[in-house]
């Protein structure tokens, strides 16, 4: 590292979890989001300032007015701009010295199986379920770990697939994909604007830790928050030995389901 970095990521470094070795490993790291909206916006903002050296953003949305409601890396200045390339003006503002790979498009199975291999973490800050399958499904077959939050209403939840963790389950392990799951969007119910900011930032903390090397993340564990109440629940969970997406090779157990903790 160069004196600017070295003063720009001192706070980072006087930690001993993570140190100069540490600030490395960020500096050299990709990071992938899916998803540059509420959930991607500080993610992606905590990912550039604290020094990840390259970050796709992946969205093929643009801004709109009601976006600015929660989705803190937009402005109303650049309201019609795709989401990717505003959130990038946001990131190279904070930080100017990272990489920042704006691509407005869709993230469909082909295109993840041949740009997840190329990320040391995945980052899933989409707003529906198929992506969020999808997402999952390339992670567990290269191996990539991912970091999945949600946030809807005053409602968010987070926890973290790490494929080489035995017995962590993926994200289908949790939410089967053939489910019948309703749809829910904040068009049409709504979402308090600091639970996003809460859960992404979550997400980024989750992302670092992988990248640094640091702590013991979120795998095997789902947390949920209650905004209203500022409640946490946590539930533990296991690889389920059935999931279509994660048991060939990945002996498991099977989920358990209600094993609640405190939050």
């Amino acid at each position: 590292m160069n004196d600017d970095q070295l003063l720009r990521y001192s706070r980072h470094i006087l930690l001993d979890e993570i140190g100069i070795e540490g600030q490395e490993r960020l500096l050299a790291a990709h990071a992938l989001l899916i998803g540059a909206g509420g959930l991607g916006s500080p993610a992606a903002l905590f990912l550039a300032s604290a020094g990840v050296g390259r970050i796709t953003l992946v969205d093929a949305d643009t801004v709109d007015l009601t976006n600015l409601q929660r989705q803190i890396a937009h402005t109303t200045a650049r309201i019609g701009q795709p989401k990717v390339a505003s959130a990038a003006e946001a990131l190279h503002a904070v930080n100017p010295q990272v990489r920042v790979d704006a691509l407005p498009l869709r993230a469909d199975a082909a295109w993840l199986d041949a740009h997840v291999p190329t990320a040391d973490v995945v980052l899933d800050c989409s707003d529906n379920y198929a992506t969020r399958q999808a997402v999952n499904a390339a992670c567990v077959r290269h191996g990539v770990p991912l970091v999945a939050g949600a946030a809807i209403r005053f409602d968010g939840q987070i926890t973290v697939v790490q494929p080489a963790v035995p017995d962590a389950p993926c994200y289908a392990c949790l939410f089967p994909p053939d489910a019948d799951f309703e749809e829910v969007r904040c068009s049409t119910m709504g979402v308090f604007s600091p639970m996003v900011g809460i859960i992404g930032a979550m997400q980024a903390a989750e992302a670092l830790k992988l990248l640094a090397g640091v702590g013991r993340s979120l795998a095997g564990r789902l947390l949920m928050l209650d905004g209203l109440s500022m409640e946490w629940t946590a539930m533990r969970a296991h690889r389920d030995p059935a999931c279509p997406v994660c048991r060939n090779g990945h002996p498991g157990h099977p989920t358990a389901v209600g094993e609640i903790l405190p939050g």
